[in-house]
């Protein structure tokens, strides 16, 4: 058991600890614990752990977290999540295995489809939603001591989960908190705009297998174990050795369900477009805080689009986002010091969001106290360090930039420069560029590289590289982006990975945090990037191949920032096409389906882009994107 979970923590799946944890004698002193299976509408019944406080004097709301990560995991007191300060001023904590998983009946299914409609006497149509709603009457009503307010929040697949609740809301329901919420797998989490992280490799054995029966122990440690056995200590080398991904399909998941699903379905057809969560976030009446880190690898397209399909199909809801200087769950623990990879942003930034956002905001909604008006984006500036509230997000009171791309690898902020030229790099896949500056192991979602310093790629042939003259004036850098590229190819696919990089001053100290070696001066912190299949340049479902030296547009959307770019330091653009092995490597000759491609289909592409590209920071207008794009 002990194995089991420090392997889990390996591999990525880290059980947070919280600013101010708590002793488990502090727990089992002042909380009684209770174990039920909760019968839902079909007849199948959830495990879920509840802890009441002991004083009965008075009523409490409940809090639920919902969970494929194992609710038995607070079965001793011991609590990875929620917060210390949320544990002493007493709710009602709720614990549940989701359908399928551990000690809860059912089969498990990844980003169960929504059903619209919550129809109690419909018995056979279950979701998400519907066994939130059966849940909250269940507790409401059986229970003693709830005040009839129930709050949800989760941190990952648990987001999605608290996500997955807000349709069709059970009446209880009064605050949702979705953190780091998956919102559609086609776009965060196991994939970039249908680009596959091979960095999941491993995370299949998790999510692929069902069990056999009822327990509170993984049942898939083995399948685990095909990639840590010995675990390599190069990551990329591991990676190319693998080939084309046929061969992980063969050597690894050949018996995995959701690897199936996942290599039969390459495209974005109906089987992922059921499973968005986005479509269904309509008509919502209780309270949303949506959190999400400015580094987060995994899930930054979740709480950025979860707030903003809420924002526009209810415009009346409270809903509100905070977007931190954290990787993925990062405001559920407290350092001291808040440092990304290399790059300081100030001390306790965990603990102030814990103490004085999360904790208001349920005591708000689920106690009627405090009459706190909450902002409505609460964002951290990465690069002013600190914290600046926004009434709408994006913010259009900042005004746009927008970047152009010269000769002599030169950056024009907000100035064309040579629009007739053309760029030109050769893209080989058998020498992919590596996403990291460092040689890291095996890891099942690298982090760090959010913020890595970018000269290892700055200096590659394959990397087309930009850079503005020094900054006469700090220039903030705040929503969407957009990269508009004009491209060419001798190949007939290919990948578009755009990076958005401070460039420090070459006169830069460097940090007492760092090792020795991590020089500051001159450091090229990534800020912003995203990757973009281009086969999907004109639809997520329907791609198509390129045609040969043909001018194309490839819009990149990457994901929204807010930034400042301090006086001194320079704004820097890369484009390249791998970006290995965090993002599998394009065979660069169009086939139907990468998952099956042969080593004989990677071939070696030059790629032109066009001095008429631009890319396009706050205040986007609308651009031409695939119908099925679901921002």
């Amino acid at each position: 058991m002990k194995y089991s979970l420090s392997l889990l923590c390996l591999i990525g799946f880290a059980f947070l600890i919280n600013a101010q944890t708590l002793e488990p004698t502090y727990i089992k002193d002042n909380y009684t614990k209770t174990e039920y299976s909760i019968p839902m509408r079909d007849g199948l019944k959830l495990f879920t752990i509840v802890y009441t406080p002991k004083d009965q004097s008075k009523t409490y709301p409940i809090l639920l977290n919902r969970t494929c990560y194992n609710a038995s995991r607070s079965a001793d007191y011991d609590f990875g999540y929620p917060s210390s300060y949320l544990v002493k001023d007493k709710y009602i904590m709720v614990f549940q295995d989701v359908r399928g998983r551990y000690m809860s009946e059912g089969l498990f299914t990844t980003m169960t489809p929504n059903i619209p409609g919550n129809d109690v006497t419909n018995t056979k149509d279950i979701d998400e939603s519907s066994d939130t709603y059966d849940t909250i009457e269940w507790l409401i009503n059986n229970i003693p001591n709830n005040n009839k307010k129930v709050g949800m929040l989760g941190i990952s697949y648990p987001g999605f989960y608290t996500a997955a609740g807000i349709p069709d809301a059970h009446p209880a329901l009064k605050a949702s908190s979705p953190q780091a919420p998956i919102a559609d797998f086609f776009f965060d989490d196991f994939h970039h705009h249908g680009a596959f992280l091979q960095s999941y490799t491993a995370a299949f054995a998790v999510f692929g297998y069902q069990k056999d029966s009822l327990t509170n122990t993984p049942w898939y440690t083995d399948k685990i174990m095909r990639f840590y056995a010995s675990a390599p200590k190069d990551g990329y080398n591991f990676h190319l050795e693998q080939g084309p991904l046929k061969n992980i399909t063969k050597n690894y998941h050949f018996d995995n369900f959701f690897w199936k699903e996942i290599t039969e379905h390459p495209n974005y057809d109906e089987f992922w477009q059921r499973r968005s969560i986005l479509p269904h976030l309509k008509n919502v009446n209780h309270a949303v805080m949506t959190v999400g880190g400015w580094f987060d690898a995994e899930d930054l397209y979740g709480p950025l689009n979860i707030y903003k399909s809420i924002e526009e199909s209810s415009p009346n809801a409270q809903n509100t986002i905070v977007m931190g200087p954290w990787d993925h769950g990062g405001w559920a623990r407290e350092r001291g010091k808040t440092t990304h990879n290399h790059i300081y942003f100030g001390d306790s930034i965990s603990t102030y969001y814990q103490r004085d956002v999360e904790r208001k905001f349920f005591a708000h909604y689920l106690k009627g106290k405090g009459d706190t008006k909450f902002a409505e984006a609460l964002m951290f500036d990465t690069g002013s360090k600190k914290w600046e509230t926004f009434k709408e997000w994006p913010p259009k009171d900042i005004p746009q930039l927008r970047l152009h791309f010269g000769k002599n690898g030169r950056l024009g902020v907000n100035q064309p420069l040579d629009e007739n030229a053309v760029f030109d790099y050769t893209s080989d896949p058998a020498k992919p560029v590596p996403y990291r500056s460092q040689t890291e192991g095996l890891t099942f979602t690298p982090r760090q590289f959010m913020t890595d310093d970018q000269r290892h790629a700055s200096t590659r042939p394959d990397v087309l590289t930009f850079q503005s003259d020094i900054l006469t004036e700090d220039t903030v850098l705040a929503g969407e982006i957009i990269a508009k590229l004009k491209v060419a190819m001798t190949g007939t696919d290919a990948d578009f990975v755009v990076k958005l990089i401070d460039v420090y001053p070459d006169d830069h100290p460097n940090y007492e945090h760092n090792e020795k070696n991590i020089v500051m001066a001159g450091y090229q912190q990534l800020v912003r990037s995203e990757v973009y299949r281009g086969r999907f340049r004109n639809s997520y479902e329907t791609p198509e191949p390129f045609v040969p030296n043909q001018v194309t547009d490839v819009n990149v959307p990457l994901q929204d920032i807010l930034h400042t770019f301090k006086k001194g330091h320079r704004i820097m653009i890369q484009i390249h096409s791998t970006w290995f092995p965090y993002i599998d490597r394009n065979p660069q000759k169009y086939v139907d389906n990468i998952y099956e491609a042969n080593e004989e289909d990677f071939i070696k592409s030059t790629i032109s882009v066009y001095g008429n590209s631009v890319i396009e920071i706050g205040n986007t207008p609308d651009i031409q994107m695939p119908s099925d794009f679901k921002d």
